[in-house]
């Protein structure tokens, strides 16, 4: 199947994993992992939440440094509460398309709608974040597999 980084952000070079965060529960804090499994119709091993259209969270480091910038604070983007951060792929208006990472397919189902537990990060990031999907976007996963940061990430066409 042809792959396309059509979607990817101008001028960001190639698209890649750059961090995958876990939760070993609902609410608990986010736990940094050096690689993670991805269940097809699960999500992530080990992770809090799971099942439903809600199986990954996905966000673009370069949403993310627009909203931070926007409020001039910096802000780590593990405060998001996303699974996975990736570079170089702009995820507005890309509900049902499917995003391979690495032998990994994800089909985006929505937009993550930033809460007010933003607010708590850095007031003012819950109303950054809400233009143009730059909170994220969550998925179903289609085929499972080993990620690592550096992966590859693409879109299919």
């Amino acid at each position: 199947m042809a792959e396309s980084t059509a979607g990817a952000n101008a001028g960001s070079g190639p698209a890649r994993l750059e961090g995958i965060w876990l939760k070993s529960a609902r609410q608990g804090p986010m736990e940094p992992v050096s690689e993670a499994t991805l269940v097809a119709g699960k999500g992530l091993e080990g992770n809090a939440d799971r099942g439903g259209y809600r199986q990954v969270t996905l966000l673009d480091v370069e949403g993310w440094e627009a909203a931070t910038r926007e409020i001039g604070v910096d802000v780590n983007p593990d405060a998001r509460r996303a699974n996975l951060l990736v570079r170089g792929v702009n995820f507005c208006e890309t509900a049902g398309r499917v995003l391979r990472i690495a032998g990994c397919r994800i089909r985006i189902r929505g937009e993550t709608l930033p809460c007010e537990r933003m607010e708590e990060a850095a007031p003012g990031l819950q109303a950054a974040l809400a233009p143009d999907w730059r909170a994220g976007a969550y998925g179903m996963v289609l085929e499972g597999g080993r990620l690592a940061p550096g992966d590859a990430v693409a879109w299919e066409s």
